[in-house]
């Protein structure tokens, strides 16, 4: 590659990455059909024609934008490193994790329930969700491995559903944040209120992969 083709495709990569970000960011207020392809450019200091040029399609970008906020989930978890030895409280970081990921990036939970409401649809069309999934999965799996072999976690504990149970617990508090507020009379946007939540959760993962005390004899 010669100096002038190594400049062109660094312009290119800046470009496509100031595209997806501005893309995440219209998308994320004004959702997946209120996002119009002439915001994502004045937004992006670019054009029309150089979003369809490198994404061919508003689906397909959305697509991408999917892709991207999963990996850059997956990068932030990757520098990660868990003590093994100490499985229970591993585990309760990993709780806190996902939970400070969800917190300081509003628009990865909002591109998650844009994607919902279209039941899925951009999700199915990826080639590299399955991937990017088995690599945030993958990080809890030796937690719970460890802890299985130390006689702390329940032998029949299936990942997945530790996976599912941590998202879910970060996700619909985040998600319905407002909403919620309402209802409950509560500001669950205050940091005090969101500690409690935290500090809760993180009690119900792991109470909900212990090991239970055998039954004794006259039980």
């Amino acid at each position: 590659m010669n100096k002038k083709t190594g400049v062109r495709a660094h312009q290119a990569d800046q470009t496509k990455a100031r595209i997806l970000k501005a893309a995440i960011t219209v998308f994320a207020r004004d959702g997946y059909a209120g996002g119009r392809i002439e915001q994502i450019s004045k937004e992006a200091e670019s054009n029309d024609r150089m979003i369809y040029y490198y994404f061919a399609s508003k689906e397909n970008l959305f697509v991408q934008v999917l892709e991207h906020t999963y990996e850059a989930f997956n990068q932030a978890e990757s520098v990660r490193r868990p003590d093994l030895s100490q499985p229970v409280e591993a585990l309760r970081q990993q709780v806190g994790f996902f939970w400070d990921y969800y917190v300081a990036h509003p628009e990865f939970v909002a591109i998650l329930t844009i994607e919902n409401l279209h039941k899925g649809k951009h999700a199915q069309q990826s080639r590299e969700l399955s991937r990017l999934s088995a690599t945030t999965v993958g990080v809890i799996q030796p937690i719970i491995e460890a802890g299985q072999q130390q006689g702390l976690f329940r032998q029949d504990v299936d990942i997945n559903h530790v996976y599912l149970m941590i998202a879910s617990l970060c996700y619909f508090y985040n998600s319905n944040q407002h909403t919620l507020s309402s209802f409950l009379g509560q500001n669950l946007a205050d940091p005090g209120q969101q500690q409690d939540w935290l500090a809760f959760i993180s009690d119900l993962v792991i109470r909900g992969v212990m090991a239970l005390p055998a039954a004794t004899a006259d039980q």
